[in-house]
């Protein structure tokens, strides 16, 4: 049986390609990939040929991202990536040197978009640290949610991709210890170390692995307020932190 093919949505494509074109030229080659079984048909000239070419990278991002969470980086072969993203072998080659710089690529593109979708939800969470810590991690564990395969890529499968990999997933969870970090430390009197936030990101990234690696992303926002209760801890104390679990007995 063939793999699943990317199909992806106008929403997708219009968040990657901002106003480059139009919306309307990205919703015809939603359209014609739809109507194509995830493919554009031979010489489509609908389109320009530039947003043709963007499309088709995107689909291999996301082909990557799909093939590493279902395979396993070290299994990943360009053929999956293709048949998966529904291009011709000549034309992943256009785009990308080889299976770790599509990988890489496809990583970058993940990671930056979980930055910001945390870094937005945190913002929008209100004058209190707390509200905002619990924003962002409300919008972490939707990202896992909404997006495994990517997910699976950033947090599992780039720890044995490669050094190039590997570096990135460490640069990846050192953006968030400072973020924790400047949220909390002009609320509190006397803030901890800023150990503490890299202890919370590392503690919630291992619990996210483990999910991950298991398959069980299901209901996942269930283990908000006990990822909550472990973040407030170290910055307000065992009371504050009880009041995120609605437990008066750890209070």
């Amino acid at each position: 049986m063939p793999p699943e093919r990317v199909l992806l949505s106008h929403e997708a494509l219009v968040a990657a390609f901002g106003d480059r074109w139009s919306p309307s030229e990205v919703r015809k080659a939603v359209e014609l990939l739809a109507g194509g079984d995830g493919r554009f048909p031979p010489g489509v000239k609908e389109l320009p040929t530039d947003l043709v070419k963007a499309v088709q990278r995107e689909r291999l991002l996301a082909a990557m991202l799909m093939a590493a969470a279902e395979l396993g980086y070290r299994h990943v072969t360009v053929k999956h990536v293709i048949d998966r993203a529904g291009v011709s072998r000549p034309t992943f080659y256009e785009h990308f040197e080889n299976r770790e710089d599509c990988f890489l690529a496809a990583f970058d593109v993940a990671a930056t978009r979980l930055r910001s979708r945390i870094d937005s939800a945190a913002g929008a969470g209100g004058e209190h640290w707390r509200d905002r810590l619990r924003m962002g991690i409300e919008e972490l564990l939707r990202f896992v949610a909404t997006e495994p395969d990517a997910a699976r890529t950033l947090i599992v499968e780039a720890r044995g991709a490669s050094p190039g990999a590997l570096q990135r997933h460490d640069a990846l969870l050192d953006h968030f210890p400072g973020c924790i970090d400047a949220q909390v430390r002009g609320e509190l009197p006397q803030p901890p170390s800023g150990i503490a936030a890299a202890g919370i990101v590392g503690g919630i990234e291992a619990l996210l692995y483990s999910r991950l690696y298991e398959g069980e992303t299901d209901e996942l926002e269930s283990l908000l307020p006990s990822l909550m209760y472990f973040a407030v801890l170290p910055f307000a104390g065992p009371e504050a932190a009880g009041e995120e679990l609605g437990d008066t007995a750890l209070r």
